[in-house]
């Protein structure tokens, strides 16, 4: 329906390709959506997911990541708190660092997902530094 919507307001053909016409009315497509809400509710219930460095002393690279629970239950893995902080783990460390500000995480956030399409290619492209 969203994409139907777009095609009525800017006027184009069935086969003209959705994903410049996204980035041109800068809205995100549904999905992205979903996702930077999951984004913006992990951040703000931080106090609720523990960081690797609160669970163990070791001092790696995923320090600062959020600690996953063990779950073998797909139910469990397909939910909210498992996808949230899977997502979250998967952000660059700078944008990381916004989640005390929540305005500029969500721009930060809004950015990414706007300059990528689909979850696909933002996970293809995750080495992208954001400049706010």
């Amino acid at each position: 329906m969203q994409k139907k919507a777009i095609r009525i307001v800017m006027g184009c053909g069935n086969r003209e390709s959705y994903r410049n016409l996204f980035k041109e009315l800068n809205i995100l497509p549904l999905m992205s959506q979903y996702i930077r809400s999951l984004l913006i509710c992990v951040s703000n219930n931080r106090e609720q997911y523990f960081t690797n460095s609160e669970i163990h002393n070791i001092n790696t690279r995923h320090t600062s990541n959020l600690h996953f629970c063990r779950a073998h239950l797909n139910s469990y893995q397909k939910g909210v708190y498992y996808s949230g902080t899977k997502i979250f783990n998967s952000l660059p460390q700078d944008i990381k660092t916004y989640t005390d500000n929540p305005r500029t995480f969500k721009k930060a956030v809004k950015k990414i997902y706007t300059q990528n399409y689909s979850l696909n290619e933002y996970y293809d492209n995750n080495n992208i530094r954001i400049n706010l």
